[in-house]
């Protein structure tokens, strides 16, 4: 099969592109062959593809006119550029199959047009809560916010939830508007949701009537899973430093741990919060148990992850399948989250790690002490039970041949996918205990 993989990003930033990414090498090691549409970008991975993509657009960039602003919000509607490539990359390449990831703004659901009329399978993978909430994280001021779930986003622009603008509210809302009312969420086939918490909201929200299906998110090919010899006594957090992050909430937790612990923690990452938290540690005579080390990637990241104790996310925002948790769990590292999103999904409480409440620090230091107060023989199984969960679950071999059912089933009824098939089937997966805020969906016909 000739399949089209389309994100607006061509080169390693998040955690789509990571998919992205593991998504074609994984396609490509099966004998498929892989064509791309994305958006021009120094950084961009080469590829024979790149004279198909649009023009790269900052929705952020500073000093922007007037009119600019104006053509701007027409774009992050509905782009006629990439509407226009597309359909001269279809005529090129005739893919089998599309695969869209995040697309919205700069690429735009354009795009849908011209694969349909070409008769093409359109599958969208929800990495971001944009189906449910115009500013995507379903964030507003640092607080959790659902006002705009069920489809009226007036309460995104009284709140200026988009950067704290106006305008960029305004345009966020009118492309939620403009998307539902054009019923073009119903032009795509299949969703996949990497976590049974974002699937219970998108079909809450009810902005689609297509299916939604669980696939959790792979591992990138070549991936090692194996634990070390050795290990270190600290933890660590590595990720974006930002306030819905809930870095300055472990901080606290630190704060009032036991002296006597020797733990420390160490923080990778940067972002808009560090000299806030920087400023925290010194005030609060942390500074020797906790160090900041920046930005990480490649091997020296691997290091951390093999010399830590735990790894800790410690979000007060919903969480989708990050994979900070899928690569720690694959080094055989147990990991203490929050009970927000689909972090619970992926930590078994006190068999892989451990789940607190969101926002205390109190309940954090509890977790914390529980993983200190094991012995070594029940720390070593809780690792292995970390590692044997991440060699079953986050496989790239192992979510290829759930994508290709999901595939068939969708070709076999021309579109119309057996809604419940995959919510049923994926069930079965050692999950943890059911908790409160995860409520899996049932068939249709049956009662909730």
């Amino acid at each position: 099969m000739k399949i089209l993989l389309v994100n607006k990003f061509h080169y390693p930033k998040g955690g789509a592109e990571t998919y992205y990414f593991t998504l074609a090498d994984a396609l490509k090691n099966s004998g498929h062959e892989v064509v791309y549409f994305s958006m021009l970008n120094p950084k961009n991975i080469p590829c024979r593809q790149s004279p198909f993509f649009v023009s790269n657009v900052d929705y952020n960039e500073k000093n922007v006119r007037a009119i600019q602003k104006i053509r701007f919000g027409f774009r992050l509607v509905y782009s006629l550029e990439a509407k226009k490539k597309m359909e001269r990359l279809i005529q090129q390449e005739k893919p089998d199959l599309a695969v869209l990831n995040l697309v919205h703004r700069q690429i735009t659901l354009s795009i849908l047009e011209p694969l349909k009329r070409h008769g093409i399978p359109v599958v969208f993978v929800a990495h971001d809560l944009v189906f449910l909430c115009p500013n995507c994280t379903m964030l507003s001021h640092g607080a959790v916010c659902e006002r705009c779930s069920g489809g009226c986003f007036l309460p995104c622009i009284l709140k200026k939830c988009v950067k704290n603008s106006r305008i960029k509210s305004v345009l966020a809302a009118m492309e939620a508007c403009f998307l539902r009312w054009k019923k073009l969420y119903d032009r795509v086939d299949l969703y996949l949701s990497p976590s049974f918490f974002l699937q219970d909201k998108m079909t809450e929200a009810g902005f689609t009537r297509k299916p939604i299906c669980f696939l959790r998110n792979p591992l990138p090919i070549g991936t090692i899973y194996r634990m070390p010899e050795h290990c270190g006594d600290s933890l660590l957090y590595f990720g974006r430093l930002s306030p819905e992050k809930g870095i300055l909430t472990l901080l606290k937790a630190l704060k009032e741990a036991d002296p006597r612990a020797s733990m420390g923690l160490t923080v990778a990452g940067d972002g808009p919060q560090r000299p806030e938290l920087e400023r925290f540690t010194a005030e609060n005579g942390l500074t020797e148990s906790v160090r900041f080390v920046g930005f990480q990637s490649g091997q020296a990241l691997q290091k951390l992850l093999e010399q830590c104790k735990c790894v800790v996310l410690p979000s007060e925002w919903y969480e989708n399948c990050p994979y900070s948790i899928l690569e720690a769990m694959a080094k055989g590292r147990p990991c203490i989250v929050s009970n927000l999103g689909g972090l619970p999904e992926l930590v078994e409480d006190g068999v892989t790690g451990y789940i607190f409440k969101a926002g205390s620090a109190g309940s954090l230091r509890e977790a914390i002490a529980k993983l200190y107060r094991l012995d070594d023989q029940e720390y070593a199984e809780m690792c292995k039970n970390a590692l044997e969960r991440a060699k079953k679950e986050f496989s790239a071999e192992r979510y290829l041949e759930k994508f290709f059912q999901e595939y068939k089933s969708l070709s076999q009824h021309g579109g119309n996918h057996h809604e419940s098939s995959a919510r049923i089937d994926y069930r079965h997966l050692p999950l943890q205990r059911p908790l409160q805020h995860v409520r899996l969906l049932c068939r249709p016909d049956q009662k909730k």
